[in-house]
């Protein structure tokens, strides 16, 4: 989960994922240790002395290699670090192919909302029947994980959990009993290395791996799947956008400690709510709501959202199986089941999970051509804000009663983050247009006026066909 977009006058805006485990990235230069960041994993309290005994563990992993536009996803700390260039999402992704290689198909723009979400059999609201304690909604992912693991279909789940020192911090663990799921309730918020344990858990001997990732995650893990040698591969993905550091969020809980009066460090909980709120609850049982257009977006630093994560072009996690996020869930949790094997998970939890049709109001233009003015008018970093403070409860109270709702508030939100790929790329690294905007995306934007350049339309043409990625040594560095 992440900080939401809020830096629009009066649009809609997002979390980072949807679900009851998440951790967020940020962009890489040089990524300091875990648990300050993220390179060796110490013995941590909840690590048993041996992944066979222990239900949680992390295996240590080596220092990242220095990338730029990177959000150590972990790849650059394995044994192959030069397979960041044909891994990453953020080098020449290949988004059709990795669909078809995955579903069986790549987007078909024709189906009903396939353009905005990617390839999916079902889409769905749902919660769990008996919401499980310290999730972030109900706990839908972490059930399926325990699922998994009580039906023996996995040796172990990949995810995260808190660093024991820092609650906002993800560590990265391989959990081999169900009972371990219960330490990956919540929402984290900083790097998270989380592919940097897939070569320790096929040491382990762990063939059967379930793996709950970001999309940048889940992208570069597609990538190598095939040549990775796990027999069988669940993926439950959540959604992301506008991901900092922990370092950062802290700063932003800071700042809503002032606002509320509250120390920051008396904060347990922290949800972007799809009815335009943050709630906000309390070590002493306070909780509060607070309208995304009072937040202090304004008062954050103009880096404080990475630029890998204003152009990203994955919110949804279109590579995952199955997709646990919120944005169309209209207050409950938000489905794509992918494919069978998606399915397959979602019938792990049988009668414990209630299902209905999401739902779709308002009218998603009006905000999205907001969002792109703001944008284009900023100098860089944070886009403007011009509404009036006195304006800013109204708009507050009329945005959950007449904006978009549903299914609308979630195209709403992919539509706004293929507009700031384009617009921040454009801005700030002008070159790489051609090999990251997919050809959906510029189908996305085109209906407010963006459309690709020559050079542009020459580079998607001359990539009909070519593989994901690029060969491990075209992989930028910094040094």
């Amino acid at each position: 989960m992440a900080v939401p977009d809020t830096r629009v006058t009066a649009t809609p805006v997002a979390t980072a994922t949807a679900s009851d485990v998440t951790a967020s990235t940020a962009p890489g230069t040089t990524f300091p240790a875990v648990p300050e960041i993220g390179t060796t994993v110490p013995t941590l309290p909840w690590t048993g002395t041996t992944s066979s005994t222990a239900p949680v563990w992390a295996a240590p992993v080596a220092d990242a290699a220095p990338r730029t536009l990177c959000t150590d996803c972990g790849i650059s700390r394995s044994s192959e670090p030069k397979r960041c260039g044909q891994a990453c999402q953020f080098i020449a992704p290949d988004y059709p192919a990795l669909e078809t290689q995955v579903h069986g198909r790549a987007r078909d723009p024709a189906r009903v909302d396939e353009l905005h979400f990617g390839p999916f059999r079902r889409m769905l609201r749902a919660a769990l029947t008996t919401p499980r304690e310290g999730a972030q909604w109900t706990g839908i992912t972490t059930r399926i994980g325990e699922r998994l693991l009580e039906t023996g279909a996995v040796d172990a789940v990949l995810t995260m959990t808190a660093d024991p020192n820092d609650k906002w911090r993800p560590v990265p663990v391989l959990v081999t009993k169900a009972s371990g799921m219960a330490q990956c309730r919540g929402m984290r918020m900083g790097y998270a290395p989380l592919l940097a344990l897939l070569e320790p858990a096929l040491a382990q001997g762990y063939k059967r791996l379930a793996v709950i990732g970001i999309p940048c995650q889940v992208y570069a893990l597609r990538a190598l799947e095939k040549e990775l040698g796990f027999e069988r591969l669940y993926v439950i993905g959540t959604p992301c956008s506008d991901n900092t550091s922990t370092e950062r969020f802290h700063d932003f809980l800071d700042l809503l400690g002032e606002d509320t009066g509250r120390p920051p460090d008396s904060i347990s909980y922290l949800e972007f709510r799809a009815d335009y709120r943050v709630e906000l609850r309390f070590t002493d049982g306070h909780v509060k709501e607070i309208p995304f257009l009072q937040l202090p977006i304004s008062r954050l630093p103009p880096d404080f959202f990475p630029l890998t994560c204003r152009t990203c072009v994955d919110y949804t996690n279109v590579l995952a199986d199955i997709t646990v996020g919120y944005m169309g869930g209209q207050g409950e949790q938000w489905l794509l089941v992918r494919n069978a094997r998606g399915a397959e998970l979602l019938d792990l939890l049988g009668d414990e999970v209630r299902l209905s049709a999401p739902g779709s109001a308002g009218k998603r233009q009006g905000a999205v051509k907001g969002f792109l003015a703001n944008v284009q008018r900023a100098a860089g970093g944070l886009p403007l804000r011009r509404m009036p403070n006195w304006l800013r409860p109204v708009v507050g109270w009329l945005m959950p009663r007449f904006g978009p709702r549903g299914l609308e508030f979630a195209r709403t939100r992919v539509e706004m983050k293929a507009l700031e790929t384009v617009v921040h790329l454009r801005r700030e690294q002008p070159r790489r247009v051609k090999t990251m905007v997919p050809g959906h995306v510029w189908s996305l934007v085109q209906p407010y006026g963006l459309r690709p350049e020559a050079a542009d339309l020459k580079a998607v043409a001359g990539a009909a066909g070519r593989g994901p990625g690029r060969s491990g040594d075209d992989v930028e560095t910094t040094t």
